[in-house]
């Protein structure tokens, strides 16, 4: 860590930035322009938090600078020894918050606090696939109940015996994407599937796909590209399927990105939720450009946005999940399936933390 001067000029300088954009969120004009207003207000909640730190670890440095005074002048024995107790108590929060603030002086990815579309799809291994689609989709909807996420449905196919082709949802809560994010990629599944008679082991994988999710502030998408077309909707929905238009399918013509989106019961509705997923891959898409660019001379191992590369193995006869990523391995198979995933989203947050920091990212 740097020395104390050198820190503490440092958090001086994010503590004026703090208190100047304390001061622009309440001008009238920053409020008229609503673009400026979100994107000043979100980097005052970023802010917040390092402002708090700064003000606590100030006022550490200087008891210390009182304490060490104490002992050089204080001739009381018994004073000096508390004086002592109290400075290695100090010292040892000091540390605390040293540590603490790197972590805070990370940049965080700007995207870190929206909320997220989940698609969960089929890949290699057919019925067995679709089945584990469902049961990944259990997973992450008990694992959205424990953190108070909510979840929707915006579109789902069901598979041709059991579970699902496809699925896509709107996660909502605090800080969903930062969270979700590391779950893009290949999950594979080796187990006995349902539909074996032989009792043989076989290897399935599914395609999960976290995306940030787009408001109009974040990504302006011109309609005149945007092509519409409704369809009765099919599968499991009551009275209302196939009798009325209300399953919509969107295209963006210039790079022909296709969504569909059926589970809602009106065909405004569903319009608005393919809009909002159509809007979100292509900022995705859009963000990966960038960050490419950006990061060409660093492959992050943790979250490099390659949904082709598998990232993690659950392997049923042994209870075990391996992140290849991390190379981090638990043999708690049945509560990990039950939404127990926290340690290892924790465990690659820290990893992309240290990579970070290896790489002198700092604000």
């Amino acid at each position: 860590m740097k020395s104390d001067n050198e820190l503490l000029i440092k958090l001086q300088a994010i503590q004026d930035r703090f208190e100047e954009v304390g001061r622009m969120i309440t001008d009238p004009d920053v409020i008229a322009d609503m673009k400026r207003y979100v994107k000043l207000n979100k980097e005052y909640k970023d802010l917040e938090e390092v402002s708090k730190a700064y003000k606590e670890y100030k006022h550490v440095v200087e008891n210390i600078d009182s304490s060490r005074a104490i002992l050089a002048e204080e001739t009381d024995e018994e004073f000096k020894e508390l004086a002592k107790e109290e400075l290695q108590e100090l010292e040892n929060r000091k540390e605390t918050l040293e540590e603490d603030i790197k972590i805070m002086l990370i940049p965080k990815d700007p995207e870190d606090d929206k909320n997220a579309i989940v698609e969960l799809r089929a890949g290699t291994g057919g019925d067995e696939a679709c089945i584990f689609v469902d049961d990944m989709f259990r997973m992450y909807t008990m694992y959205f109940k424990e953190r108070g996420f909510s979840f929707e449905i915006i579109n789902s196919t069901p598979g041709s015996v059991k579970g699902y082709k496809e699925i896509v949802m709107e996660v909502s809560g605090e800080g969903v994407y930062g969270t979700l994010k590391f779950e893009s990629g290949v999950h594979r599944v080796q187990r006995v599937p349902e539909t074996e008679s032989q009792g043989r082991v076989h290897t399935s994988a599914i395609t999960v796909a976290v995306l940030p999710e787009a408001e109009e502030v974040d990504f302006e998408l011109n309609m005149s590209d945007v092509k519409k077309d409704t369809f009765r909707a099919s599968g499991a929905g009551g009275q209302h399927v196939n009798k009325t238009e209300s399953a919509v399918r969107l295209t963006h013509i210039p790079t022909n990105t296709v969504v569909e989106c059926q589970d809602g019961r009106s065909q405004h509705k569903n319009y608005e939720k393919a809009l909002q997923v159509l809007r979100s891959r292509l900022y995705q898409a859009e963000l990966e450009r960038v960050n490419q660019e950006r990061s060409a001379h660093r492959k992050s191992l943790v979250s490099s946005g390659d949904r082709s590369a598998k990232i993690r193995t659950y392997n049923y006869p042994q209870g075990r999940i391996t992140d290849h990523r991390i190379n981090k391995t638990m043999y708690n198979l049945n509560n990990f399936m039950n939404g127990d995933i926290q340690e290892m989203i924790d465990a690659l947050k820290v990893a992309e933390n240290a990579e970070k920091m290896q790489a002198g990212e700092t604000l």
